[in-house]
């Protein structure tokens, strides 16, 4: 590995290479466990013949009865901490486990090795493992349940649509023997998503309160900053039954941490436009697979996979390297089942020499260890950063992390600051369980699972009566009166179960239609910004421009094009502040505080640019007519100082100092909170009503809060002080991808000064 790192120096001399560091290796520290005698034999013969410590602390930690958390990086056996438990109940009185996980792939690869392990038990053993996903077959789901296994496998959406609806019925013979639910990758349930999980897990509890079951919990995750707070956030079981095991014992080799920052564009320093993350990762990709390396590349989106993997092997083979180009393969979640079997295997057993893969590998499907890991751009979290370079590293071996940076904020901030990366805190993972968006649904739906009582408020939360009383009058739960005490049946005449998606928070969605086939579909608010009339639409390695957008249908037409330009919305957005709920003075200006709102955010998209897809210059402008959206959620705002205002006018433009900043804190809330920067929003107000003063609002970008604006808050103070050297660290002269502009923007990025905005930043916060 020594080789490749010289490699990368005598490359780096023209200042592509950042940072480079050299993360030492560890020997493992074991602890003696007592196990059953024929499952003791069964992992010897894996190789097994003892546990890391932390292996061993949360085995016992379930064993006492404790539900757990087991926060450790990739590759350091946390699937041990529930396999033991686990069968060690099923062996002694067939006691039950459901493992769910987020993805199939996953689930498929946990389903292997446990099954591999169940039959090595033999015969008698009563451990039985299957798994039940949206990818069986009728018959399939049926034999399934016939077999009634002791550890069964799915995921949230098939406890959601398939398991819970059907509990009397169908699945009573789990849920009145479930002693373990295992959540996998804990830390992937936030946001929308992970706030729908929480409220299934609540219904998920109360149907096995009815069958008389209380089962424990077992939630592995990646390092986060709150993974005790986030369990039991996501289950709804209390912190204080949680034991927390996050310090891992098992052994690694060292590692080469490279951090590498494109140059600028010629003749373009200082406008900070670099060139493409994936060029620069193509060839240091092509080098360490010719060098003898097996490399694996995460980047962002599907077609990037796609079309960089063909490129490598492209180039490798006019390098004369034949035999490797034709072991280069791409990865990513839409390939069949059957085919991403087969290049884990080949990483696995090394037939496989590179991948371009996108984040469908970053859990914890088992591919060996590999020689290098490249990131195609930051990840966008300093968790999945290192998830993904845990993939490096086999046994004791030395191995190699290249961060290759785009151009957009967090990536430059992490160059000029690579010490945020790895001396920095843990993200913090936001869920809300109480979203009053989110909750009526699962309220119905618990309804037609079991009926209602007004206990049902301990698995529902405040606000649980209020919900139940709109539901009865929109004639979706029947009242009876009993002698225990008011029930509430299920009314309505569709399943809320098949009407509620887990993953999205909008009721409304929008059909593309290409050559008369349904090839994608948004959410509506997404439509009206990226399926506008007019509006270019990439798919599948394909360039569409939308032709007409169908409201009364909810259907856009799409037709082929070969435009070399692309498309960026115009917008109007306004702010009404329905509730202060919260405030805190900040510590450096203790006149101003800081807010948290229940905000309502109007916009409407009133036309869109045209952008040269090579340079980014605007080509024209065009109106569109469409409607006004509107979002109740969470914010968070605070006001400029008057003497603060007065000093930035004099400094450059205030309203583009305020609008700067703006951009600037959304840009690194990633820093903070496990989140894209897409996922909040934000205005800036050289005067609001609400406020009497200019303002600046962020927000969090789904109906009803998820939050993430709460997390904000709750950490303004470092939020602010780094975004200021954020921007105070860029030199560039009027604002750029590396610190102010958004490619989200719907004022075109105008107008935008970094000066004044720096200025303000410091202000707040002393710096």
């Amino acid at each position: 590995m020594d080789d490749a790192v010289d490699r990368f120096r005598a490359k780096g001399e023209d200042g592509r290479l950042a940072d480079y560091r050299l993360v030492p290796g560890r020997d493992p520290t074991y602890a003696d466990v007592d196990l059953e005698s024929r499952l003791e034999g069964a992992l010897a013969e894996r190789g097994i013949d003892r546990l890391y410590d932390h292996q061993a602390a949360a085995i016992e930690a379930v064993r006492d009865g404790d539900d757990v958390v087991l926060a450790t990086p990739t590759a350091s056996g946390k699937s041990l901490a529930y396999t033991v438990p686990a069968f060690e109940r099923a062996m002694d009185h067939g006691g039950r486990t459901l493992y769910l996980g987020p993805q199939n792939a996953l689930i498929a690869d946990q389903a292997e090795s446990l099954s591999s392990l169940a039959r090595d038990l033999g015969f008698g053993s009563r451990v039985s493992v299957d798994t039940y996903t949206g990818r069986r077959s009728q018959t399939e789901k049926r034999e399934v349940r016939d077999r009634r296994p002791t550890v069964l496998l799915s995921n949230p959406d098939m406890l959601h649509y398939g398991l819970l609806p059907h509990g009397h019925r169908l699945w009573e013979w789990l849920f009145s023997s479930l002693e373990l639910v295992v959540v996998d990758e804990v830390h992937d349930y936030r946001g929308v998503f992970g706030s729908h999980v929480a409220l299934v897990l609540r219904r998920l509890a109360r149907l096995c309160e009815r069958f008389g079951s209380d089962p424990q919990f077992v939630c592995c995750s990646a390092t986060i900053g709150n993974p005790v707070e986030h369990a039991a956030r996501l289950t709804g079981r209390p912190e204080s039954g949680f034991t927390l095991v996050d310090a891992d014992a098992s052994g690694r080799g060292p590692r080469h941490w490279v951090l590498w920052n494109p140059p600028e564009h010629d003749g373009n320093e200082g406008s900070g436009r670099r060139r493409s993350s994936h060029v620069e990762t193509k060839q240091l990709f092509t080098d360490l697979v010719t060098q003898g390396y097996q490399t694996l590349v995460f980047t962002r989106a599907r077609q990037t996979a796609e079309r960089y993997a063909t490129q490598s092997a492209d180039g490798l083979r006019d390098r004369g390297e034949r035999g490797v180009a034709s072991q280069i393969e791409a990865y990513q979640a839409s390939l069949r089942d059957d085919r991403r079997r087969e290049i884990e295997a080949g990483l696995h057993d090394g037939d496989v020499r590179g991948v371009w893969s996108t984040s469908a590998l970053e859990l914890g499907v088992d591919v060996g260890g590999l020689d290098a890991v490249l990131l195609d751009g930051y990840p966008g979290t300093r968790m999945s950063t290192f998830q993904r370079a845990g993939r490096a590293g086999r046994g004791t071996d030395p191995a190699l992390v290249a961060l290759v940076a785009g151009e957009d904020q967090l990536d430059q901030y992490l160059m000029s600051a690579p010490d945020d990366l790895f001396e920095g805190d843990p993200e913090r993972a936001t869920v809300d369980p109480e979203n009053d968006h989110l909750r009526p649904a699962h309220v119905a739906a618990a309804a037609r699972e079991n009926w209602l009582s007004p206990d049902d408020d301990a698995h529902f939360g405040d606000g649980f009566a209020d919900i139940v009383t709109r539901l009865e009058s929109e004639g979706r739960l029947e009242r009876r009166d009993t002698d225990d005490g008011p029930r509430w049946t299920y009314a309505g005449e569709r399943s809320p179960q098949q009407e509620t998606s887990l993953r999205t928070a909008d009721d409304r969605a929008v059909d593309l239609l290409a050559d008369g086939e349904v090839i994608a579909t948004l959410e509506f608010g997404d439509a009206l910004r990226d399926a506008h009339p007019g509006a270019i639409y990439h798919h599948q390695g394909q360039s569409y421009e939308v032709t007409d957008l169908d409201l009364d249908r909810d259907v856009a037409t799409l037709q082929s094009t070969w435009a070399d330009y692309y498309t960026r919305v115009l917008t109007e957005k306004s702010i009404t502040v329905e509730r202060d709920r919260d405030a805190t003075p900040l510590s450096a200006r203790p006149d101003t505080e800081v807010r948290l709102a229940d905000v309502t955010v109007t916009e409407r998209v009133t036309g869109f640019e045209r952008r040269d897809a090579t340079r980014g210059e605007v080509l024209g402008e065009e109106a569109v007519s469409l409607p006004e959206t509107s979002l109740t959620t969470t914010g968070l705002y605070f006001t400029v100082p008057v003497d603060v205002e007065q000093e930035m006018r004099g400094i450059g433009d205030f309203d583009g100092g305020i609008h700067a900043a703006e951009h600037g804190l959304i840009s690194l809330f990633p820093l903070e909170l496990l989140c894209d920067r897409a996922d909040v929003g934000g205005l800036s107000t050289p005067y609001h009503e609400h406020t009497g003063a200019s303002t600046v609002f962020v927000y969090d970008g789904y109906p009803g809060g998820v939050g993430l604006a709460r997390g904000g808050y709750e950490r303004i103070e470092p939020l602010l002080a780094r975004t200021g050297r954020m921007i105070a660290a860029c030199d560039c002269a009027e604002g750029c991808p590396a610190c102010v502009q958004s490619p989200h923007c719907g004022n075109a990025n105008d107008p935008l000064d970094p000066d004044p905005a720096v200025h303000l930043l410091e202000s707040l916060t002393g710096d």
